[in-house]
């Protein structure tokens, strides 16, 4: 296919290579240009805005760090990108705004799809994110090729494009869920003076969850940076799942708990650390050191 693909940050720039890789043409675009002119060597074509990266594309996918910057770069996108192409938004974002571009790319005869990811940046280096798309049937059909590209599995979470970002939210919201409760047993575990990493292998031993083992030990060797996904990211999804529920009225109590221990965070200087540094709350709760 021939797509164009903007926002070329940490996640960005390896999912743009895998499409290089898997034989697409494309185009890219990034505010920082040094990191568009890095995929210039291996085929891609540096484009001067986003609505310059999108004319004669199939699809473009955008790879975003908020609703703000989506928002920003749709209003260009819109100008570049023929009738009938697709807005392919792999950008954790909030539902309502997922809605918004529906509708904005609606107006101008453009087609959309909501494709957040999950995986770090080693998963998309190695091609093994996991792809949830929501939209019309025959449009995810349509952009299969452009998922295989990127990830190991695609999961269709429905119809409507803004159901994939409740699924990425929520998904992301089990996973700082997963961060607070070894944050909690650590330091429960630590002042009983038992070592964490035994308790690590034992919780290996019990779920058999590479999830687990990679954050436990990430948080047992207290391993921080450089970040992965920055904190102060992972307090943003916490508030877009909880703007969810409550569209849903659907109460979620430990997100609320969890989204005060994020601000604590950030008060004390962790917000561009890794989120699993979340677990220095507890530490610091149960008066123990960082």
């Amino acid at each position: 296919m021939k797509l164009a693909f903007v926002g070329l940050g940490k996640m960005g720039s390896p999912m743009a290579r895998n499409l290089l890789r898997g034989g697409h043409e494309l185009a890219v675009f990034n505010r920082t240009r040094e990191k568009a002119q890095a995929l210039a060597a291996e085929g891609a074509r540096v484009a001067e805005s986003p609505a310059d990266a999108c004319r004669g594309c199939d699809a473009v996918m955008t790879m975003l760090s908020d609703d703000a910057a989506v928002a920003e770069a749709a209003a260009s996108i819109v100008e570049g990108l023929a009738a009938g192409a697709v807005h392919v938004s792999a950008s954790t974002i909030s539902t309502a705004m997922a809605r918004r571009l529906a509708s904005l790319h609606a107006e101008r005869g453009q087609a959309y799809l909501s494709t957040p990811v999950f995986g770090r940046p080693e998963a998309a280096e190695a091609k093994k994110l996991l792809v949830v798309a929501a939209g019309p049937a025959d449009l995810i059909d349509h952009c299969r090729p452009v998922f295989d590209a990127i990830g190991r599995q695609t999961f269709v979470a429905g119809a409507e494009p803004w159901q994939a970002n409740a699924v990425k939210l929520c998904g992301n919201f089990m996973l700082v869920s997963m961060l607070e409760c070894f944050g909690e047993a650590y330091a429960t575990l630590r002042k009983a003076g038992v070592d964490p990493h035994l308790f690590l292998d034992t919780m290996n031993a019990l779920f058999g969850s590479p999830v687990y083992a990679n954050y436990g030990r990430m948080i047992a060797d207290q391993q921080f940076e450089p970040a992965g996904f920055a904190l102060k990211l992972g307090l943003k999804d916490v508030r877009l799942a909880l703007a969810t529920a409550e569209e849903c009225n659907s109460p979620m109590p430990v997100a609320s708990l969890v989204h005060d221990h994020l601000l604590s965070a950030i008060a004390h200087g962790q917000a561009d650390k890794d989120w699993s540094s979340l677990a220095q709350v507890s530490a610091r709760n149960a008066g123990l050191p960082g």
